[in-house]
């Protein structure tokens, strides 16, 4: 098997779209400290492991699906994108480290099963399920108008939930009853994990759209039939708008609530600076130079919430 250079892996996992995963990780975390007490430091390395392992498994199989795939062989998205053939790496050499990021995202969730409850395994089984069908199989989910839907749910909520779930089981419970099985649902807490989790979906499936967008002509010549390509470039862009407003207006609903607290408020600031990179993405629509600004926008919003929740986690802390 040819000797894969760093470079070359981070390049084929994307590792600067990691932080896709990442990010409702730390928010869940901060959700769990700012309300709960309970916190179990092996649980978390655990679901890391696994959260982290999956999702470069994940974008590896894509980018080995692009390039098995592609009828388009020249441009950036092939050239230059595609890490399989910007380092010359062999299908042998891709296909083992596809097995391996997916066996140590198992052996970790499966050590995180075996600390928890049967919840977790069938929420990690459908996670990963949608994983895998989302870049491969006869029609992948991300080569289908479902893509920003299935990305933006499992990454934004399905992590989001998970990080609090592995440290407070008693939120949801299987009963088994004579002939039933019972299901009890903590649903108000459950609701209030999703609204504060609406930026993260929201900006998830964005970044998936903005991603869409600029791929639209070469999605076309590859016959992969993305949102874009049924609702037309110019839906797309006032779509991509709407999710960023309804992401801040979700903010307020969640400080109303006391789901975030008051001081995430702070957070609604950063519209103008994302509004501008909005325009800016209306106008050029690149995959080199303006897709990253849906990134920036994802980072703009959800870490400027995640700095007014950790300021009142060390205020908690100090009165």
């Amino acid at each position: 098997m040819k000797r894969v250079s760093l470079t070359a892996f981070l390049k084929l996992v994307e590792i600067r779209t990691k932080i896709a995963s990442f990010t409702p990780f730390l928010l869940g975390n901060l959700y769990l400290l700012y309300h709960y007490s309970n916190f179990t430091i092996l649980n978390f390395i655990l679901l890391f492991f696994s959260l982290f392992f999956v999702d470069m498994g994940t974008t590896a199989i894509n980018n080995y699906q692009d390039f098995l795939r592609a009828e388009k062989k020249e441009g950036f998205n092939y050239e230059e994108h595609n890490a399989i053939v910007n380092y010359n790496l062999t299908k042998k050499t891709v296909e083992v480290i596809i097995f391996f990021l997916f066996f140590v995202a198992v052996v970790s969730g499966l050590l995180l099963y075996l600390k928890t409850d049967v919840i977790l395994l069938l929420i990690g089984i459908i996670s990963f399920i949608i994983g895998i069908l989302y870049t491969s199989g006869p029609v992948p989910i991300s080569r289908t108008p479902l893509g920003e839907i299935f990305s933006g749910f499992t990454m934004g909520f399905f992590i989001t939930f998970l990080t609090v779930y592995i440290h407070n089981l008693n939120l949801v419970d299987l009963i088994s009853d004579s002939s039933l099985l019972i299901i009890q649902l903590e649903y108000i807490e459950i609701i209030k994990i999703f609204i504060f989790s609406l930026p993260l979906i929201l900006g998830i499936a964005n970044i998936m759209l903005a991603n869409n967008i600029c791929d639209i002509d070469d999605d076309l010549a590859n016959n992969r039939y993305t949102l874009p390509t049924y609702i037309s470039r110019s839906s797309s862009l006032k779509l991509f708008s709407y999710l960023y407003y309804f992401s801040y207006f979700s903010i307020l609903i969640a400080v109303i609530f006391k789901i975030l607290p008051f001081l995430s408020l702070l957070s609604l600031l950063s519209i103008f600076k994302v509004q501008d990179n909005i325009n800016k993405f209306k106008k050029k629509q690149d995959k080199k130079e303006t897709f990253i600004l849906s990134v920036k926008n994802f980072i703009i919003i959800n870490y400027l919430t995640a700095l007014t929740i950790f300021i009142m986690i060390i205020y908690n802390w100090l009165i």
